[in-house]
Order: C-alpha cells, then sequence, then structure tokens
C-alpha cells in the first residue's frame, strides 16, 4: 500500500500549495461563516477588494445632504481656487481653515481643467470617489491592526462591523475634513506602537497624525492620550520628543504656513486662529448649543446606532490590549461634551475605534452570533439606505434643477437667484459650474461684539415680506427665480402674486422638518409682470 506522505492527494496538494499558497481556514457553517468568509476572507487581496467595492457602492448610493461644511469647506474653495469663482465664508476671510483640505479636490479640478474635462458631474463626483478609495484604505488598514493586536477571527467581524456600521456609510464618502480627519487617524493607528502589537518607526504615524491636525486641529483631542502613552513608555523621551514629536509637528506646521501663505496671500496660523475662535471666544456657539450630557444621551448612541449593545457588551468583554482604546473614546466624548456646540460628526473619528470593540463583542458571541450578524445587516442596512437616499436630498436635486438655467451659459442680463432659506442650505458653484448669479442669505457670526446682534437670515426670518420690500424697491430688481422651503411659501404668499411668481418646480427634502426646514423645497419663476 502507498504510504499517505506520497499518495497523488496529497502531492497535489503540495503543488497547489506552492503555487498559490496555504488555503486559508474554512469559516464555520450557518450564516455567520458566510459573512465571516466574504467580510474577511484569507488574503489581503479579497480584504482590499471588498473594501473598494464597497465604499464604492457606499459612494454612489449617497444622495443627501448632511451639514454646509462637505461643500461650503472643501469643494467651494476648491472650485474658487481653480476656477476664479465662487464665494468663500467668513472662516476664510478670518484665516480659521487650512486650505492644505481644498488643495486635494483643487488638483483634482485642475487636472479636469487641463484635459477640457471639467464637466457638472466630474466635479461632483470625482472628489467623492477619491474620498471612498481612502475611506477602503482605512477598512483594510483597521483590519490588518486588530490581526496584528488580536487574530485573524476577531479582525473580521471588526471588519463587517466598520463595513456595515450606518455612519461610517453615511459620512465616509462626503469631503468633509472630519471625513479625512477620520481617515487619517485610522490609518495613523494602524502604525502605532501598542503594547504588544509589532510596528515600525514612530515616523509614519506621527505624519498622519500631523496631517489630521493641521487638516482639523480638533484632531489633537483623541491623539492626545495616545501621545501621552506613547511617551510614558518610550525608554528614549528625548529622542521622541526633540526627534519625533517636535521635528515633526514643526514641519508640518511649517508646511501648513507656507501652502496658506500662497492662497491667503499672508503669513497665517490657521490653528491658532481656529482654536481662538472655537475655543478661547467660543464662536461656534452662534450655531447653536447643546446640554453638556448630549454626547452621552444623543449623539453617540445615534452615531453608534445598532451597534450599541455590542460595543456596551464589547467593553465588559475587553481585554487589557483594549483599555488604552477605550479611554480614547471615552475621554474624546467627555473633550467634546465640554464645548457647547455639538454636533454629531465630530466625535467621528473615533468611531473605527469602537467598532473594533464592537468586532471584539461578536468573536466572543457563538450561540447567539448568527441573530447578531442579521440584526446588524437589516437595521444599519435600513438606516443607510434611507440616510442616503431619502432624507435630505433635495438640497443636490434642486441644484440640479438650477444648473439647466446655464444652458446656454447665462449672461449677465440672464436668470438670477436668490435663496431664501437658512445660509448654507446647499452647495453652490461646484453643482453649477456656470457664472449663473446667485444669491443667498448671509449668516457669520458676531464678530464686532454687536450688542443686538442679528445676521441676514434672522432679520429675513423676522419679517420675511419686510425684508423683501427693503430689498426690492422695484421690479427691476427682483431675481428671476426664488428658491426655498415649503414652510415660507404662507409667510411670503402675498409677494409671490403680487411679483408675479408662479411655482416653476417641487424638491422633496425630508420627512422630518423642523423649524426653518421645511419638507419640500420649492423654486418660484417670474414669468409675469407685476399686477
Amino acid at each position: 500500500m502507498a504510504s499517505e506522505r506520497g499518495s497523488p492527494l496529497v502531492r497535489l496538494r503540495k503543488r497547489k500549495s506552492a503555487l498559490y499558497g496555504p488555503e486559508p481556514p474554512r469559516a464555520g457553517g450557518g450564516l455567520g461563516g458566510r459573512v465571516a468568509a466574504v467580510f474577511g476572507g484569507g488574503k489581503k487581496s479579497l480584504v482590499l477588494t471588498a473594501a473598494v467595492a464597497t465604499r464604492l457602492l457606499n459612494c454612489f448610493l449617497v444622495q443627501s445632504s448632511f451639514v454646509p461644511d462637505e461643500y461650503w469647506q472643501s469643494l467651494e474653495v476648491a472650485h474658487r481656487m481653480v476656477f476664479g469663482y465662487g464665494h468663500l465664508t467668513w472662516e476664510w476671510a478670518e484665516g480659521l481653515r487650512s486650505y492644505l483640505y481644498p488643495l486635494l479636490f483643487a488638483s483634482i479640478y485642475k487636472a479636469l481643467q487641463l484635459l477640457q474635462e471639467d464637466c457638472v458631474q466630474l466635479l461632483i463626483w470625482l472628489p467623492r470617489v477619491v474620498q471612498a478609495l481612502l475611506a477602503a484604505l482605512a477598512d483594510v488598514k483597521l483590519y490588518s491592526l486588530v490581526k496584528r493586536m488580536e487574530n485573524a477571527e476577531t479582525a473580521k467581524w471588526v471588519y463587517f462591523c466598520q463595513l456595515s456600521s450606518w455612519f461610517t456609510w453615511y459620512c465616509c464618502t462626503r469631503t468633509l475634513s472630519n471625513t479625512m480627519e477620520t481617515v487619517l487617524s485610522t490609518l495613523a493607528l494602524s502604525y502605532y506602537p501598542m503594547e504588544g502589537v509589532k510596528t515600525g518607526s514612530s515616523l509614519g504615524y506621527l505624519t498622519l497624525v500631523a496631517l489630521a491636525f493641521i487638516i482639523r486641529p480638533t484632531a489633537a483631542i483623541p491623539w492626545a492620550p495616545l501621545l501621552l502613552w506613547h511617551f510614558w513608555k518610550e525608554p528614549r523621551k528625548q529622542h521622541l520628543v526633540l526627534r519625533r514629536y517636535l521635528l515633526i509637528g514643526l514641519l508640518a506646521l511649517g508646511c501648513s504656513a507656507l501652502i496658506d501663505r500662497v492662497f491667503y496671500g499672508k503669513w497665517t496660523v490657521v490653528q491658532l486662529n481656529f482654536a481662538k475662535f472655537n475655543v478661547l471666544q467660543n464662536v461656534a456657539t452662534f450655531y447653536g448649543s447643546h446640554p453638556w450630557h448630549w454626547y452621552w444621551t444623543q449623539g453617540w448612541p445615534v452615531v453608534l446606532g445598532p451597534h450599541l449593545p455590542f460595543f456596551v457588551h464589547g467593553c465588559f468583554q475587553a481585554s487589557r490590549r483594549h483599555s488604552l482604546l477605550l479611554a480614547v473614546v471615552f475621554w474624546t466624548v467627555t473633550a467634546y461634551s465640554m464645548l457647547s456646540h455639538k454636533e454629531f460628526r465630530f466625535i467621528y473619528p473615533v468611531l473605527p475605534i469602537c467598532m473594533v470593540v464592537c468586532g471584539h463583542s461578536l468573536s466572543q458571541l457563538k450561540r447567539w452570533r448568527r441573530a447578531a450578524v442579521s440584526f446588524l445587516l437589516v437595521s444599519n442596512t435600513v438606516l443607510a439606505l434611507y440616510t442616503g437616499l431619502v432624507h435630505q436630498r433635495g438640497a443636490l436635486d434642486v441644484m440640479g434643477h438650477l444648473r439647466g438655467l446655464c444652458s446656454p451659459p447665462a449672461p449677465r442680463e440672464g436668470p438670477s437667484v436668490l435663496m431664501l432659506m437658512p445660509c448654507h442650505s446647499t452647495p453652490y458653484y461646484s453643482h453649477i459650474h456656470c457664472q449663473l448669479r446667485l444669491r443667498f442669505l448671509q449668516c457669520p457670526p458676531d464678530l464686532m461684539g454687536e450688542a443686538e446682534y442679528q445676521d441676514e437670515a434672522d432679520r429675513f426670518y423676522a419679517g420675511p415680506l419686510r425684508w423683501l420690500a427693503q430689498e426690492f424697491p422695484n421690479a427691476t430688481l427682483l431675481p428671476s427665480h426664488l428658491v426655498f422651503f415649503s414652510v415660507l411659501e404662507q409667510d411670503i404668499a402675498p409677494f409671490l402674486v403680487s411679483k408675479g411668481y408662479e411655482r416653476a418646480a417641487t424638491f422633496f427634502h425630508t420627512h422630518l422638518p423642523q423649524g426653518r426646514i421645511g419638507s419640500h423645497i420649492y423654486v418660484y419663476r417670474r414669468d409675469q409682470k407685476p399686477t
């Protein structure tokens, strides 16, 4: 009898192993095993392919607006840098923002301009595709980190949690500085010298942290405990401070200052201005304030969404290696809780860390894993599709309608549009890409310390008919088109009738109207002479 070692089957397996590498371990049966096989795979190429495919699909299934900054602090700035027209908000006049992040999109716009391919659809979607690819890279790096920290099994479930998170789906392809901060922080974390994890030089992670800080100075909040921990554990403390922290920090600030010197036309340290306005002067409260507990009672539960029970379970199951990551999460939420102005997106950079804890929870579940995976897939998919395709989509749909006024290119005496909406409710020239005459209600904060300060938007909403009468004393000054939320229609109905405006288009915006935000956006066109 032939020995097992020399059997044809064994020789075939050896030949296959030599050509393709060892076979990955087979996933367990049931839904949990199939999900692990799809999302975890056994090879890095499969992990990367799944991440890229998911994020590209993610990109094109997010057709709604979130916050004004995803346009006004990135694409609008880039459009003005390349094409020479557009609007810069008050932050750019005061030197609060670095040009480094918009420069990424300006480079894309410039390449399209040189290739004479600067059509508006490419201007809208290419930056988002780039952001999606960066998000996919961060997903893969998070998987790689957990695989080194724990094992391949846990890494698969962390990867699954990361790809299934509804808030990550909602944010990761948007051109927000918070999104880039999250990507850079995740990449930096994959190179961070955690205890018991093999890493290379600290130059890599510190460079990424410095970039995140330049783009958004709030990156210092989650990274403060990590930098202090590295300093505490490092035996060569002087070398770390002088040759790493100080050197990389000064180089990053110097590069940022040079870039901003070119575009601001003067030396500007935007990070100091950012801290001055948002921390020392607390100017951000002009745009709203929340109680100290808002992140704990509303913000964090919403951002985690269906993953919340698994995060809580993961906290109790956490090993010593997770203690530092949990400390970063709780410190970040606590620090942001001390600031009056709060938004969901501010704590987005620690969401990938939360997914590490959630993935650890799933890896510990045995009996209930199939039900848990089904619950996470269904609930997150519903939230992701609703918020990406339905909620607050009118702000983008109406811009598609207004683009029709650009063909043929609108002359100076051609159509004009007045947006009677809360300021920055829609994108601007980055989503029209023609020199159509646009105007919106301004809302800069009180920078002069006036006692009874009201911005233009507040003055309008305090008395819409009075404001319109003052702004347009005669018919020659009237815009050809008005854009506003449905809740305003009744208040300005006398003006619309007397000036000859008729509704030209209606766009659904949200099922959850509140305050000045209506369920629909109306476009009115002036077709007849005033009666």
